[in-house]
């Protein structure tokens, strides 16, 4: 079984609506070239993330595609990334000893979370993906 990863988002998300790319990647001592693939709509970037992952040792990382459409607006995410990372820096550097636990997940509270799922995402279909691809499009586009 590998590791899937993505952004754990509101349910109103805007990011939600975005397209979204899947990186696959070795989990273990493998070396290998990422392949990235998409872009998906999330829930069918997550459905074959997690068919994948289910099966196979390697990470599936799901992300937004962010379409950027001016070189400002890419400096604009860039500066966001490296200002978050260095905000993780800092937290992790103000750490005691022991850790600073404020900013971790407790384990019982995710497993109730995960309660109510049903069991993993169906696998879309060639016709659902095409038919994503195409709102993609279509959102991008501005049709």
């Amino acid at each position: 079984m590998g590791a899937l990863v993505t952004l754990d988002l509101p349910s109103d998300s805007p990011l939600s609506e975005l397209p979204w790319i899947i990186t696959f990647g070795p989990l273990g001592d493998d070396e290998w070239e990422p392949v990235v693939c998409g872009p998906y709509e999330r829930p069918h970037a997550l459905a074959l993330a997690e068919a994948l992952v289910a099966d196979d040792e390697l990470m599936a990382v799901v992300e937004p595609l962010i379409p950027a459409v001016s070189v400002d607006q890419i400096r604009g995410e860039i500066a966001a990334a490296q200002l978050a990372a260095a905000d993780e820096t800092v937290q992790v550097e103000r750490a005691d000893l022991y850790g600073d636990y404020e900013d971790t997940i407790d384990e019982e509270e995710l497993a109730a979370e995960d309660d109510h799922l049903t069991g993993p995402l169906p696998v879309p279909d060639v016709t659902e993906l095409r038919a994503g691809f195409a709102r993609i499009a279509a959102r991008l586009t501005g049709g």
